[in-house]
């Protein structure tokens, strides 16, 4: 940062107010789609911020006409930045300028929010500055300068969402005094009016998300998040051009499922993207033999849904059901990799392998998490085992 900028006459009290803010976030926004801030230092000669490098832009240029992502990955881009304003806010941090050019793109569907100078930080002491956002993308109580919480982070990732589905922004204007009016009088036409091949489900999260009134829009970002999964899960319609094997297995779809389970009850947030990350998933049927007594293996399995059977030499062991984990010796004995039972699939199931050399690699606090699931797991069926052999 230019010291010039923070010495101009009119802007200069702004321009050190942003880079204080962001400053101070420095190494606490830890989240997988969120630009870490690395370090900060300000001092007479020099004012710098370090931050994580993403190289593919923002997602201003998917917001052209001839550039239009598909349906499915707007939606999947939204689903993640949804869940890392989720993080930001029970951090106590609401954004305030949520926008395209503030959402960085770093491949496939995987998006990095960043620009938190303008923050609303709850544990401040000091006094915030108004008037702070893009105009385009602000929610009626910002431009009206109303006291702000996360509700306006919502109505402005909805115009984003709006903007990256229809190709335009929901409001045109030729002048701020124009666009204030229609921010707080006017409702858009849905994204679909631009773009028919959007269904009526997201229609209705847009218009949710983007409510002029705050008891209409979505209340916590959970519910935004919940409803963009349920778009992957066809409920109550689902989005024309998936195919089926990528609505069952969206990241979105995958974070849903990884956080319902009691087994990751423990992990946050973060750790649950970096599961969904390294693991495998897929459908399994009835009657399949998934491990087999003797193999080799080097993943362990959870159960998403369903029930699979374990036996060794024809007699059964144990009846496992959705939460539940099989396969984990691979991880947790040392030396050969090698099978102890057979399991077969007793009803259709959805199957999450995580191979072992992957979460050897993982973040300390991701292995920290699964260690303590384990142990909680097998000092659970240790009991279970005494209390069946002592006849009680």
């Amino acid at each position: 940062m230019s010291t010039a900028l923070f010495n101009d006459p009119e802007r200069g009290k702004l321009y050190r107010k942003l880079f204080v803010t962001e400053a101070s976030l420095a190494g606490k926004l830890q989240h997988p789609h969120i630009c870490q801030i690395y370090d900060a230092v300000a001092d007479d000669l020099l004012h710098y911020i370090v931050m994580e490098y993403v190289d593919g832009g923002t997602l201003e240029k998917f917001c052209a006409q001839e550039q239009l992502l598909p349906i499915d990955k707007v939606v999947e881009m939204v689903f993640k930045c949804t869940r890392a304003l989720e993080f930001a806010h029970k951090m106590g941090i609401t954004h305030r300028d949520i926008k395209p050019a503030n959402i960085l793109y770093a491949g496939e569907t995987d998006v990095k929010i960043t620009d938190f100078g303008a923050a609303l930080i709850a544990t401040g002491d000091s006094t915030q500055i108004s008037a702070i956002g893009s105009p385009s993308y602000m929610s009626p109580q910002q431009v009206k300068e109303h006291p702000l919480d996360h509700r306006t982070d919502i109505y402005s990732m909805g115009v984003v969402m709006y903007h990256l589905l229809a190709g335009r922004l929901p409001f045109q204007a030729s002048n701020n005094f124009s666009l204030i009016y229609q921010i707080t009088s006017v409702e858009p036409q849905p994204p679909s009016a631009y773009r028919p091949e959007i269904p009526q489900s997201i229609d209705d999260i847009v218009r949710r998300a983007m409510a002029k009134d705050l008891e209409r829009r979505y209340v916590e970002w959970e519910e935004f998040s919940l409803d963009l999964a349920a778009v992957f899960r066809g409920e109550p319609a689902g989005v024309p051009g998936l195919k089926a094997g990528e609505q069952q297995f969206a990241d979105s779809d995958k974070f849903e499922t990884l956080r319902a389970l009691p087994f990751f009850e423990n992990f946050s947030d973060a750790e649950i993207w970096e599961v969904a990350r390294i693991s495998s998933w897929r459908q399994a049927r009835t009657g399949e033999v998934i491990m087999r007594e003797g193999e080799q293996g080097d993943y362990f399995c959870l159960l998403a849904d369903g029930q699979v059977k374990v036996t060794k030499r024809n007699k059964l062991l144990n009846v496992l059901r959705a939460g539940e984990c099989f396969g984990e010796m691979a991880y947790l004995q040392k030396g050969a990799q090698v099978r102890g039972a057979d399991v077969t699939v007793m009803s259709d199931c959805k199957i999450v392998s995580v191979p072992t050399g992957k979460l050897a690699n993982a973040s300390d606090a991701c292995r920290h998490k699964f260690d303590r699931a384990f142990m909680e797991i097998l000092v659970e069926r240790l009991t279970m085992a005494n209390i069946r052999l002592s006849g009680v």
